[in-house]
């Protein structure tokens, strides 16, 4: 898990996006008294010009900002998942955010096909 996790810090940085933020999921759950059986990590991540972009054709897009990607601990495995981009910008009826969201989610398919490696 840990593993997948650094190589996944490192592809984020590979393709030029910035992480904002590391959910530590599990800890957190534990520090509240609930415990979670397995490690989860939510890495928000962006590419600052790519949010520009998207905020000044709508603001209302700050809602879906920023990407997360997901690290699941399973056994001594790791699973990474993530929201479409497209699917997640096309809630806000923008279609002129369409090319950038398909870029953008090819650059999240192309970190997590990296940090599995």
């Amino acid at each position: 898990f840990e593993d997948a996790c650094r190589a996944l810090e490192q592809a984020i940085a590979d393709h030029r996006f910035g992480v904002l933020h590391v959910h530590a999921v599990q800890k957190t759950l534990a520090s509240k008294g609930v415990a979670l059986g397995r490690p989860v990590r939510i890495f928000d991540v962006c590419n600052p010009q790519r949010a520009k972009q998207a905020l000044e054709e709508t603001p209302l897009v700050a809602a879906a900002l920023p990407c997360a990607i997901a690290v699941l601990g399973e056994g001594d495995r790791a699973k990474f998942v993530f929201l479409r981009p497209t699917v997640m910008l096309g809630l806000f009826h923008a279609p002129a955010l369409h090319p950038m969201a398909e870029e953008v989610e090819g650059t999240v398919r192309a970190i997590v096909d990296q940090a599995t490696r």
